[in-house]
């Protein structure tokens, strides 16, 4: 018997699940699960479930459709983050890579605060409007 539940993967809700799913594996070097990959034929699908996984098989992020979803304000406390993710990278240089191979994907700059010199960061949004910081540690 386990003594404590374990956490399978992270959920994000988006209405383009597959959209999501190819900027979150081109930006962490992910790949999908068996059965999650993009049609061979380039046709559209109408996934509304995928899975990433890491480069031992281990379950990440999960994409799962919603018919709609309203865009986070942040920093303005109208419509609240409710959730975000933090990548850490080694360096200020791997932090400036980082941002803008997140941009080239799609993301959208919300703060930055690269002028710290304890805590450098960037926090962006992704192609569906969910903020995740990007910070040297």
């Amino acid at each position: 018997m386990a003594a404590y539940p374990e956490m399978l993967h992270t959920v994000i809700d988006t209405t383009d699940p597959r959209r999501l799913a190819e900027f979150y594996r081109q930006l962490l070097g992910y790949s999908y699960r068996e059965g999650d990959e993009p049609r061979a034929s380039g046709d559209a699908d109408d996934d509304d479930w995928m899975v990433l996984v890491d480069s031992n098989g281990m379950r990440k992020l999960a994409f799962q459709r919603v018919d709609e979803l309203t865009r986070t304000t942040w920093p303005s406390a109208e419509v609240p983050m409710q959730l975000h993710v933090d990548f850490t990278v080694p360096d200020t240089d791997e932090l400036e890579r980082h941002r803008a191979r997140a941009e080239e994907l799609g993301a959208t700059m919300l703060f930055d605060r690269t002028d710290d010199p304890d805590e450098p960061l960037y926090v962006v949004a992704d192609p569906a409007g969910h903020p995740f910081c990007l910070f040297v540690g």
